[in-house]
């Protein structure tokens, strides 16, 4: 009789373990997708399991609750979950948790998008490359909780979805797409405190490598070209239109995204609730530090993007990637930023490793670890952004969220005051090949501008239509580890060799750091002998 109970008790507990087996597990914890004022999107993976549920309220008693949809991931009994909560109120706090079957997850909150006529600040984090590098395997972790979350409550306080409204990744999410497990144990789960509370809007990069994988996991805005769902779209919030594009072989020189992007930024142009356009695609247009690495199609976007600045007056970014360094850039004649905001987690290109060029557009390039801060004010008198590289250094030097570069940039124009020539001038010989120009300082009614950039013009024309001389100097220049503009004075400039017995005219502008240039100075002449 013991022996019977015994095998009784050793039945029971096995087919009790069977049917705990066979009860879903969460494998990615909720994320957040595609939020509106009135909406957002949810979604989560389990090992197996039909039931969709989210239940949410303004507190954490819940209290409502929305069905949604699962599907397919692998080919395996795992299944993507996917919410949307409709009937939402603008720049509100919610309360949710995801259900499948006997598993819930924790309590986790979000906050909506507000209306653009809402002028409300907010934050946005950019960061991309974060695939996994096996000489630094934690590193996307690191930067996730160590990096943003903690700058995040040092620098705010308070709660999560008060203090950052999106996160932005121009791609290489994972080393390798076509590899299922590459997206739970490199991408979601080491950021999965941030991505469950502030929505995530990535682009495809080169590792993703178009997979399936990629448009199963994101549930990205819809408004791109039907046939191409996904690989370019845009999202507002407030003030600020965010483009995501896709610049990889295949899709890079496709007329069906150019065609979009000038349609896009037309009807940009046009929605005076708009003041800002941060497009974000992953390879660079030139790259400091891995010429290899550029990509020639990018430059057309980037063109795009500064005649429309140019033309509306609304400034604008590019975010990419794909060189694993930071750096910051800006257009000589708009005002438009380049800003790479990688590594978050792929190997470091380091100074020397690779074939490198020093342009004329980067003013900072850094072979760190980090992310982006962007502070955007929706105050609609005045309204403008601030870009912040937070730096996590990099294998020789370590850093704490240490502030590395930052840049502050206006709608509204706040020109300097127009340069004074001081000489050659009145047609002054000069008995040189080569001249130094000399012009006053610089002088700004806004308060805290400084002079941040010279360009210098020569011709033989008064019109400047063929230039002799075209010279751009910033401030500064950190390239290699120095500042290569050190100690430059921005108020003279030398030419080069210029011809003998001719009368040459010149001008120069000036522009401080928060890329607002001067009308040109009036034209001076001399005459060389």
């Amino acid at each position: 009789m013991k022996k019977i109970n015994q095998l009784i008790i050793c039945f029971l507990a096995g087919v009790s373990g069977l049917f705990a087996q066979s009860e879903p597990q969460i494998l990615v914890q909720p994320y957040l997708q595609d939020a509106e004022p009135n909406s957002i999107t949810i979604k989560w993976e389990t090992s197996s399991g039909e039931e969709s549920i989210v239940e949410w309220g303004i507190t954490e008693k819940l209290g409502k609750k929305t069905v949604g949809m699962a599907y397919n991931i692998n080919f395996s009994d795992s299944r993507i979950h996917e919410v949307k909560l409709t009937g939402l109120k603008r720049f509100t706090e919610y309360y949710y948790r995801v259900k499948t079957g006997k598993v819930t997850s924790d309590i986790y909150q979000f906050k909506t998008p507000p209306f653009a006529t809402d002028e409300e600040s907010f934050n946005i984090v950019a960061m991309s490359d974060m695939q996994y590098d096996s000489q630094q395997p934690n590193k996307f972790t690191e930067i996730v909780n160590q990096g943003i979350l903690q700058y995040l409550e040092k620098e705010y306080g308070g709660k999560l979805p008060d203090n950052l409204a999106m996160v932005m990744i121009p791609g290489d999410l994972v080393s390798t797409g076509s590899e299922y497990y590459q997206w739970k144990e490199h991408f979601f789960d080491p950021a999965q405190k941030l991505f469950a509370e502030v929505p995530v809007y990535p682009v495809l990069g080169n590792h993703e490598r178009n997979s399936i994988f990629y448009f199963k996991y994101f549930s990205l805005p819809e408004n791109g070209t039907p046939a191409y769902a996904e690989h370019w779209w845009y999202k507002d919030y407030g003030n600020t239109r965010v483009i995501g594009l896709n610049s990889n072989e295949g899709y890079r020189d496709l007329r069906e995204q150019y065609q979009w992007l000038e349609k896009v930024l037309e009807k940009t142009a046009k929605n005076e609730d708009i003041d800002f356009v941060f497009a974000q695609l992953h390879h660079p247009y030139k790259s400091e530090l891995w010429i290899p690495g550029e990509e020639e199609s990018t430059g057309k976007v980037v063109k795009m993007l500064e005649e429309f600045s140019t033309k509306t007056g609304k400034p604008s970014i590019h975010f990419f990637g794909h060189t694993h360094a930071y750096s910051r850039g800006q257009s000589r004649d708009h005002k438009h930023l380049w800003v790479n905001v990688a590594s978050a987690g792929g190997s470091i290109d380091n100074w020397g490793e690779f074939e490198g060029r020093d342009y004329d557009e980067f003013t900072v390039s850094e072979d760190e670890y980090g992310f982006v801060m962007v502070e955007v004010d929706g105050n609609r008198n005045d309204p403008k952004f601030t870009i912040k590289r937070i730096s996590r250094g990099n294998t020789e030097q370590q850093r704490d969220n240490e502030l590395r570069d930052s840049i502050t940039v206006w709608r509204l124009e706040k020109k300097p005051d127009a340069p004074k020539v001081i000489a050659p001038k009145d047609e002054e010989k000069i008995t040189s090949e080569f001249t130094l120009l000399k012009a006053g300082g610089f002088s700004s009614s806004l308060n805290g501008a400084f002079h941040a950039a010279s360009h210098w013009q020569v011709s033989e024309s008064q019109d400047f239509e063929k230039l002799d001389l075209d010279s751009w100097k910033q401030y500064e220049n950190w390239y290699y580890k120095e500042n290569r503009q050190k100690e430059d004075d921005l108020t003279d400039e030398k030419t080069r060799r210029l011809k003998p017995n001719t009368t040459y005219y010149w001008r120069v502008r000036y522009r401080d750091q928060n890329l607002n240039w001067s009308d040109w100075s009036k034209t001076a002449s001399f005459k060389t002998e």
